[in-house]
């Protein structure tokens, strides 16, 4: 087989080595524009995972790299005034030089044809030429650009301005530095990869980069390996205090953007790509090297596992499409996180390092536990003390076990049943499904249970199984199910309050589809515009100031039966398409009224219901909003908009906001995923101080930890979890070992608090090692100087 490879590289190089080792016989020709010891940037870091997919693919070269890592385990961030250190983590860095110069060496060795200082020729005449062509051409691949139509690239500019730089000052660890200053805040990822240097990533939003006069100070375009000296000297004048002295090393540094690469395709005919070519992950969670040399790795098996070339890069790429965009997702919410960090600088020290640890969601609250249990009994100290309003928690308590006081509403714990339609109502009339339903999550353990969709209104139903709360009969009825519940559990109960506007008058929807309309059987549709949910349903007529005064008073009347059956709490539906939502989305509200057009205007109805309500709801219950914080469709709600939202809710006497998205428009593209809507409650809440819940697809009391404690929301809503076991919060102490007053146990039950034992619980087994194993420190720190790793556990 001939193969030829553009760029030579980590990726490609590596490629062409393994190759090479495991078919001598085949031709490989790596091309690379560059002289050998031309190299841009300075460390590399390392997986433990990707280190042993080397050290089994290659265990020589694994032994030349390995003999000279720079390894260590904690990560310390710095902040203001303060150094926190969490242990455990497991670092291994080298040179991007040194790096460099082994895999050289190895594909020396084996045989492998490197092209120094030469441009590969065009790329279609080496796919005609060759069986394979290998684009390893990097970020701003050639190849990629060549063949656009079929790889489809997607360049994703981000927001923030990075500089690449080395210091002379060996950092003892993966080293954060949050530095505040009067014009914004500086970040610096820096980590040691020898025993003289370490890289020192600086990097700022671009309002704190300009503000700090850096558009001024910068040198525009840059020849290749010109540094801008000028911006260096500032970067250096705002970080001295965390050089001690030292100096800051340029090699081709200057100031970019990071960009997020992704392709709709990776292969074209017997053309391929790997790394940066392919797909880049922003360096705050790791190395792009790490990822380039794991393609590398992949396709090389591939080819070997697969005669045709075909079907080897098919499966290349299903093998590690799905790896690459694991990656991508945290390192997309990493690189949000630091994007955003001045979001967080209110937070107080601990809390703060928790949650940067726990920013890609790959770390979590279980994770730090084991990887150092210290550090997150330390944050755990700090949240019993100051986020329990006053309640006394002891500091060993989950965070979700921890009370909360919601407007004058206290809630033992931190998790929420969150609204669900049970379509079981008989003319609006609820029965024994919500009778079942708010009893059984009433002993499961949650401190907040909401019954769902409850029309103020016949015509505010979305179907015609929706409870409701508009006459006496029904207010009975809610009264009989509280009445009952209370002698169960002391759990809090709400109900949530709705109009479901254009997206009423429908039937109960069946599994997994919509509910058609109801036609000539439903009822006249009322909405903030003449606009249809769908093709399929009726167009509703714009609200009259007389159907909005109805409206208002709906409210106010439903929240006045809603305190008299005995809740503790309301939720108005301002979000999913209904009525309140349809004046709120720019999408749904084309009003040319008083309540249209700009933010304040679509806010003015909402807020008007919301007054009425919180003039009759009493101040020593909750009186929660729940938003769609995105549409999810081109020209809808805006982040920005979303917290303003949030912000004039409060003011208007919103004690909380549900922060959930979507469900404005029937054309949407959600973003589904684990905790999906989680990052808008994390906005709404550090950018207004309002409390948030957060909601959708959390299912693990490990995410609901890492949620609360890194102060992304307040509270947690788990739903399909909460469908799946309606003991999830019991369960969820049991397997932590947690019993206190977060989560009692009805007493009939008590008998059942402990975890069952598992299968083969008895089996007890035999020692087998004659010497144990011994484990590695908690802290390792760099100490090259000292000749010798120091740990203490």
């Amino acid at each position: 087989m001939r193969v030829a490879v553009i760029g030579g590289g980590p990726g490609g190089l590596y490629l062409a080595a393994l190759a090479k080792r495991l078919s001598p016989a085949w031709e490989i020709t790596v091309w690379e524009r560059n002289a050998p010891d031309d190299t841009f940037g300075f460390g590399v870091v390392f997986s433990d995972e990707t280190l042993d997919g080397i050290a089994h693919a290659d265990p020589e070269l694994f032994g030349a790299v390995s003999a000279e890592f720079a390894r260590w385990s904690d990560v310390d961030v710095r902040y203001k005034g303060k150094v926190l250190t969490s242990g455990g983590h497991g670092f291994a860095a080298l040179g991007r030089k040194r790096l460099l110069q082994i895999l050289q060496a190895r594909c020396a060795a084996l045989g492998v044809d490197v092209r120094y200082r030469t441009q590969a020729p065009p790329v279609d005449r080496l796919a005609a030429e060759y069986d394979l062509v290998v684009a390893a051409d990097g970020v701003r691949s050639a190849v990629r650009g060549a063949y656009a139509e079929t790889f489809q690239p997607d360049l994703d500019e981000r927001r923030c301005r990075y500089m690449w730089l080395g210091t002379d000052k060996v950092f003892e660890a993966f080293t954060f530095i949050v530095s505040e200053h009067d014009f914004g805040t500086v970040q610096v990822h820096a980590y040691p990869f020898d025993d003289r240097r370490s890289t020192f990533i600086v990097e700022m939003d671009e309002d704190s980069w300009r503000a700090a006069g850096f558009e001024d100070l910068s040198a525009g375009d840059l020849p290749p390996g010109r540094s801008d000296e000028a911006s260096i000297r500032r970067c250096h004048e705002l970080l001295a205090e965390h050089l001690d002295g030292h100096a800051l090393l340029p090699n081709n540094s200057r100031w970019i953007n990071f960009t997020t690469v992704r392709n709709a395709r990776w292969r074209h005919g017997n053309v391929v790509l790997i790394g940066d070519a392919a797909h880049t992950a922003h360096f705050s969670i790791g190395s792009g090297t790490k990822l380039a040399m794991e393609d590398a790795l992949s396709l090389v098996a591939c080819l070997h596992e697969h005669g045709d070339i075909g079907t080897a890069l098919e499966e290349y790429e299903a093998e590690r499409r799905p790896v690459v965009e694991s990656t991508q997702r945290a390192a997309q919410a990493s690189l949000e996180w630091f994007e955003n960090v001045g979001r967080y600088t209110d937070q107080a020290p601990h809390q703060f390092a928790f949650n940067l640890l726990t920013r890609s969601r790959r770390v979590t609250y279980d994770n730090l536990r084991v990887r150092d249990g210290a550090f997150t009994d330390s944050v755990n100290a700090w949240h019993a003390l100051a986020q329990t309003h006053g309640v006394p928690t002891h500091s060993a308590t989950p965070p979700m076990f921890r009370p909360l006081g919601v407007g004058g509403l206290l809630l033992r714990n931190r998790i929420v049943v969150p609204p669900m339609a049970l379509y079981s109502a008989d003319d609006g009339v609820p029965g024994d499904h919500e009778l079942l339903h708010l009893g059984t999550h009433a002993v499961g353990g949650a401190g907040l249970i909401l019954a769902g969709m409850t029309a103020v209104s016949p015509e505010g139903r979305a179907t015609t199984g929706c409870p409701g709360l508009y006459t006496d009969e029904q207010e009975s009825a809610w009264t009989d199910i509280v009445r009952f519940v209370r002698a169960q559990s002391d759990a809090r109960l709400g109900v949530q309050l709705t109009h479901a506007g254009r997206r009423a008058a429908t039937r109960p929807p069946g599994a997994g589809r919509e509910g058609a309309p109801l036609g000539d059987g439903g009822w006249p549709l009322v909405a903030a515009s003449p606009l249809a949910w769908n093709r399929r349903s009726a167009v509703p007529r714009a609200a009259t100031p007389e159907d909005m005064a109805a409206v208002a008073a709906d409210f106010t009347a439903a929240a006045q039966r809603a305190d008299r059956a005995g809740f503790d709490a309301v939720e108005l539906q301002y979000g999913h398409g209904h009525l309140m939502s349809g004046f709120l989305s720019p999408l749904t509200n084309r009003r040319a009224d008083s309540y249209g057009g700009s933010l304040a205007n679509r806010l003015r109805f909402p807020l008007e219901v919301l007054g009425a309500v919180r003039a009759v709801w009493p101040e020593d219950k909750a009186l929660i909003v729940r938003i769609s914080a995105s549409d999810w469709a081109e020209g809808g709600t805006t982040e920005a908009e979303a917290v303003e939202i949030a912000r004039a809710l409060a003011e208007g006497g919103a004690d909380a906001v549900d922060v959930s998205t979507g469900e404005v428009v029937s054309y949407e593209e959600p973003e589904y995923g684990r905790s999906y809507q989680t990052p808008y409650a994390d906005l709404i809440r550090n950018a207004t101080g309002v409390p948030t819940l957060a909601v959708g697809a959390i299912s693990t009391y490990d995410d609901a930890n890492s949620i609360v404690l890194a102060g992304r929301a307040d509270l947690c809503a788990i739903g399909r979890a909460q469908m799946h076991d309606p003991l999830w919060t019991l369960h969820a102490a049991a397997a932590q070992d947690y019993s206190g007053p977060g989560a009692p146990w009805p007493e009939v039950w008590t008998a059942g608090r402990a975890r069952p034992p598992g299968p083969r619980a008895d089996r007890v087994p035999p020692r087998l090692d004659l010497l144990r194993e011994t484990t590695d420190p908690v802290h390792q720190r760099w100490l090259p100087r000292a000749a010798a790793t120091v740990g203490t556990s």
